[in-house]
C-alpha cells in the first residue's frame, strides 16, 4: 500500500501530525523548478459572492485563507505541529495580566512589507481596527468581537485591550483576518477588490485571472520576510482545476507534483491502494466537519419538533459507510472527536435511528407529515462526492416516510450568498476549523454575527456558556460549559452534525514535506514542500 499515515498524538486532546510509517519527509533541497500543487478550490470575484476575495477583513473559506496564509502574515502563527501558536512577525507575545485581558506583542525588530516599507505597531493597529470596523458580510471580523481597544506604545508594541477574558486570542491572531496589511494598499473603510495581495508574509503573489476567477497562483520567496517560518522552496503554483478528476489526471500526467483538497473517495481509494508507484499518499486526522444548517424562522422548519425528528432519522454510519467509507467517521456535535470539549451530545440525546421516535416528535407537535423539504447543498466546494452524500440523505429522510424529500445543488458562489441571505430552510455545510480548540466550532455558528448569519440566538450560549469558556486558560476546566453548550445544540437543533473527515495528499515521490503540507484544521503550509530525489 503506497500510503503515509500521520496518526493522533494523546496529549491535551489536540491532533498533531506524527509520522507512523515510510520513514521521514523532510529534507527538500530548497531550490529548483518551481513546485506545482493542484486544487480544487475556486476563486472568484463575482457581485454574488462579494468582489474582494482575498482582501483578510472579507476572506472566510478554506480556500482563500490558504493563499492568505502564504502572503499576509499574522502576529502568531499555529505551529507545524499544531499545538498552542508561537509569534511570527512578533517576537514576543502574551497575556500581561492575570484574568487574560491584556494581551501584548513586541514586533520582530526590521519587519518589513514585500515592497521594502517598514511595519510598524501603528500599521498592525490599523489592520485590525479596520477589519473591526469595515464588518464584512462573511462575518470573519466576529473572530476580533472579543477586542475592545488596541495600542501602541513606540514603533513595536501593541497592547490588546479585550471586553472579556479570551483564552483563545493567540489563536485568533493567528487567522488571516489578523494579516496585517499596508495602509498604502488597503483603504481603511474600504474593501480591496481583485486578487491582488501585498503583505510581509513567506511568498509574494502573482495571480492569473480569466474572467473574474483566479486560475492560477504563483508564489515566490519573499527576500523581506522575518518571521518563525522556515521555508524549503524558492517558489509554488497553485493551479486551481475544475474537478477532482482532472486534478488526478494532471498530477498522473505529472504536470503537477502535489494534489490537494479536494480528492473524490475513489481516488484517495485508489491511490491509498496502488503499488510501485510514483505517487504517494499521505493520511492525516482532520478537523473537517460537514453538517446541515437550519434557517430557523423558514415555515418548514420552524417548528423544533421538525429538526428534532430529522435528528432522530439520520442514520450517520450509514451515510458515512455508503458515501466516504473509512475515509470519515460519524459526528454528533459540532465539536469533532479529538478537541479538548468534545461530547456525544447527538447520540446521547437521540440514540440510534429510529423512525418511531420521530415521529411521536413530530405527532406531539402537530406536525403534519410528510414534512416537505429541499435538501441544498454546493457543488464545487466540498468535494465531488457532496451530491451523493445528499441523495443518502434525502433517501434515508424519505424513507421513513415523513419527509418528503428533494436535493438542488448550487454553485458556491452562488450558494454560500444565498444561506447567509436565508434563501435556504436546509442547506449543507462544511467547517474547517478557525483554530483547534472547541471554541472555534462553537463560536463561529452560535455567536453574535455568526458565520451562518442564523437567526438562531440562545442567550444563555451567548452571555454565559461562550464567556465562561473562554475564561479558562486549562482548555480540561471549560469542558462543563462546552458540553452545557452541545447538549442545548442537541435539544435546539439550529445546526445538524454528520460527518468529521480525514484529509489527504498526494504528492509525486521526489517531493518532500508532504507530512506538514496540511495542519490539523487544513492549513496549507506550502513553505513545507521541498524537491528531493524520486523512487
Amino acid at each position: 500500500m503506497n500510503r503515509k499515515t500521520l496518526v493522533l498524538a494523546a496529549a491535551m486532546g489536540l491532533l498533531a501530525p506524527v509520522l507512523a510509517a515510510c520513514g521521514d519527509t523532510e529534507g527538500g533541497s530548497g531550490d529548483g523548478d518551481a513546485i506545482v500543487v493542484g486544487t480544487t478550490d475556486r476563486f472568484t470575484a463575482s457581485e454574488e459572492e462579494g468582489l474582494a476575495p482575498l482582501d483578510p477583513a472579507f476572506a472566510y473559506d478554506v480556500g482563500t485563507w490558504n493563499i492568505l496564509r502564504q502572503t499576509v502574515q499574522t502576529l502568531m502563527v499555529q505551529p507545524r505541529g499544531d499545538g498552542e501558536p508561537v509569534p511570527d512577525a512578533a517576537e514576543t507575545c502574551g497575556f500581561t495580566d492575570a484574568g487574560n485581558e491584556r494581551f501584548s506583542c513586541t514586533l520582530r525588530d526590521g519587519l518589513k512589507f514585500a515592497n521594502g516599507d517598514a511595519i510598524t505597531a501603528a500599521d498592525v493597529k490599523y489592520s485590525i481596527d479596520r477589519a473591526r470596523a469595515i464588518k464584512a458580510d462573511s462575518g470573519v471580523f466576529a473572530l476580533l468581537s472579543t477586542i475592545d481597544t488596541v495600542e501602541t506604545q513606540g514603533d513595536r508594541e501593541v497592547i490588546f485591550h479585550l471586553k472579556t477574558a479570551d483564552a483563545t486570542f493567540p489563536y485568533k491572531l493567528s487567522t488571516p483576518v489578523a494579516g496585517i496589511v499596508n495602509p498604502d494598499d488597503y483603504a481603511k473603510d474600504k474593501l480591496r477588490e481583485g486578487f491582488e495581495v501585498d503583505g510581509s508574509g513567506p511568498y509574494v503573489l502573482e495571480g492569473k485571472v480569466e474572467n473574474n476567477e483566479l486560475v492560477r497562483a504563483v508564489f515566490t520567496k519573499n527576500p523581506s520576510y522575518k518571521g518563525a517560518l522556515k521555508m524549503n522552496n524558492e517558489k509554488v503554483e497553485m493551479v486551481s482545476f475544475e474537478s477532482a478528476d482532472a486534478m488526478g489526471d494532471a498530477l498522473e500526467k505529472a504536470e503537477i507534483d502535489v494534489m490537494t483538497r479536494t480528492m473524490s473517495p475513489e481516488q484517495v481509494r485508489e491511490l491509498g491502494n496502488a503499488t510501485d508507484s510514483e505517487i504517494e499518499l499521505v493520511e492525516s486526522p482532520g478537523l473537517e466537519i460537514r453538517y446541515l444548517a437550519f434557517n430557523t424562522e423558514a415555515e418548514t422548519v420552524k417548528d423544533k419538533a421538525v429538526r428534532q425528528a430529522m435528528a432522530q432519522v439520520v442514520n450517520r454510519s450509514e451515510l458515512v459507510g455508503k458515501v466516504y467509507g473509512s475515509q470519515a467517521e460519524p459526528l454528533y456535535s459540532l465539536v469533532p472527536a479529538g478537541i479538548t470539549g468534545h461530547s456525544n451530545a447527538f447520540f446521547n440525546k437521540y440514540g440510534d435511528p429510529n423512525t418511531a421516535k420521530a415521529r411521536d416528535l413530530l405527532e406531539e407537535a402537530g406536525v403534519s407529515t410528510p414534512v416537505k423539504l429541499t435538501l441544498h447543498y454546493t457543488t464545487d466546494h466540498y468535494g465531488p462526492a457532496t451530491k451523493a452524500e445528499f441523495e443518502q440523505l434525502s433517501k434515508q429522510l424519505n424513507n421513513s416516510g415523513l419527509f418528503e424529500t428533494d436535493i438542488e445543488g448550487t454553485p458556491w458562489s452562488t450558494f454560500r450568498p444565498a444561506g447567509q441571505k436565508g434563501k435556504y430552510d436546509v442547506y449543507g455545510m462544511g467547517w474547517f476549523p478557525d483554530y483547534p480548540d472547541a471554541d472555534g466550532f462553537l463560536a463561529p455558528f452560535l455567536d453574535e454575527d455568526n458565520f451562518l448569519n442564523s437567526p438562531y440566538a440562545n442567550t444563555e450560549i451567548r452571555n454565559d456558556l461562550i464567556p465562561e469558556s473562554r475564561r479558562q486558560a486549562d482548555r480540561l476546566s471549560a469542558s462543563d460549559s462546552l458540553t452545557e453548550i452541545q447538549d442545548i445544540v442537541a435539544a435546539d437543533v439550529p445546526v445538524l452534525p454528520l460527518w468529521q473527515g480525514k484529509q489527504y495528499v498526494a504528492a509525486r515521490d521526489d517531493i518532500t514535506g508532504t507530512a506538514y503540507t496540511l495542519n490539523s484544521s487544513s492549513a496549507l503550509q506550502l513553505w513545507e514542500l521541498g524537491r528531493g530525489v524520486s523512487g
